[in-house]
């Protein structure tokens, strides 16, 4: 097959697997790009936290990653649901991305297909897929394949899906037509920005982990939270939605997913606090089997509810 030939039946095979997106991004230059700028700034301000992972060189030089690499296969998939949470502070708040199965679990099957069924074709083709588990800068890759913009916030979104969607990519050493990156639609909207009760997005773009309440509820370690975190929790157990809640794209253009496996696990829209305060590990264990969830050891949820009664 020609160039033209590989990308759409490319293209093809991603749709019928299930994606809501693809784009395609070409690798050339040495990356000495304004992405790579601005991850090097937020990493020397710190504002990567206890995140040591961020730090790895391979996110500034995708051939790092992979050497052969000539082609970033770019795709999406809509997790939203219209489950809401309830009302009242005797309830915990789970972010949406973590009420279903664990979404890696479900990428990577759909990931490790396509590039099986790409591999397949042609004994020279390589490929590694990833899904928000690889060195690589999954959003920088996604804006440029055309899959969405970039926000304030710091999320991804799409004119379809607004930031409810989760990334992946499938790097190869074929040689493919790039799609036109995507442009930036956020405007003089600031709305995520006043929102964030912690003061986070510190500006248009940059969002300092360590006043994230997404980044205390799921990856300090401590066992106790900073008093800004605490003071501000409002009920929020596991991740933190509100610059997402609070975006005009995802309240306008929010779509039901499709996928059933990102239907909610009943016991993850509203949980009692009390009940996670003092959950054992065998309950926790099984509460959050096939979760992305599971990344709260038990410990770290407990104290999360704690923080949140107040104890």
């Amino acid at each position: 097959m020609n160039t033209e030939e590989w990308t759409e039946t490319i293209k093809q095979k991603i749709l019928e697997l299930g994606f809501h997106k693809v784009g395609i991004a070409n690798v050339d230059g040495q990356f000495n790009d304004t992405a790579t700028t601005h991850l090097k700034r937020w990493l020397a301000l710190g504002y990567h936290a206890d995140m040591a992972w961020m730090a790895n060189p391979k996110r500034l030089n995708i051939r790092d990653y992979m050497p052969q690499v000539k082609s970033v296969i770019c795709v999406a998939l809509n997790y939203y649901t219209p489950h809401q949470r309830l009302e009242g502070k005797e309830y915990g708040k789970i972010s949406r991305y973590g009420w279903g199965r664990d979404y890696h679990k479900v990428m990577h099957k759909k990931l490790k297909a396509f590039s099986q069924q790409l591999k397949g074709q042609e004994g020279s083709i390589k490929t590694l897929y990833c899904a928000d588990t690889g060195a690589i800068q999954d959003k920088v890759w996604a804006q440029r394949a055309g899959i969405g913009w970039i926000a304030k916030n710091s999320n991804l979104i799409t004119r379809e899906y607004g930031s409810w969607v989760f990334l992946g990519e499938v790097l190869t050493n074929l040689t493919l037509i790039p799609d036109t990156p995507h442009t930036q639609h956020c405007g003089t909207c600031t709305r995520c920005l006043e929102a964030c009760p912690t003061g986070a997005i510190v500006q248009p773009f940059v969002v300092d982990a360590n006043r994230c309440i997404a980044y205390h509820t799921i990856e300090n370690k401590q066992a106790n939270l900073p008093e800004v975190i605490t003071s501000n929790l409002k009920g929020w157990i596991a991740g933190c939605d509100i610059c997402q809640d609070i975006c005009p794209w995802n309240k306008r253009f929010a779509q039901e997913t499709n996928i059933v496996d990102f239907e909610p696990y009943p016991q993850n829209i509203s949980p009692k606090l009390t009940e996670l305060a003092n959950i054992s590990l065998k309950v926790w264990d099984n509460h959050f089997r096939s979760s992305a969830l599971r990344r709260i050891k038990w410990e770290r949820l407990r104290r999360n509810a704690r923080a949140n009664l107040g104890k």
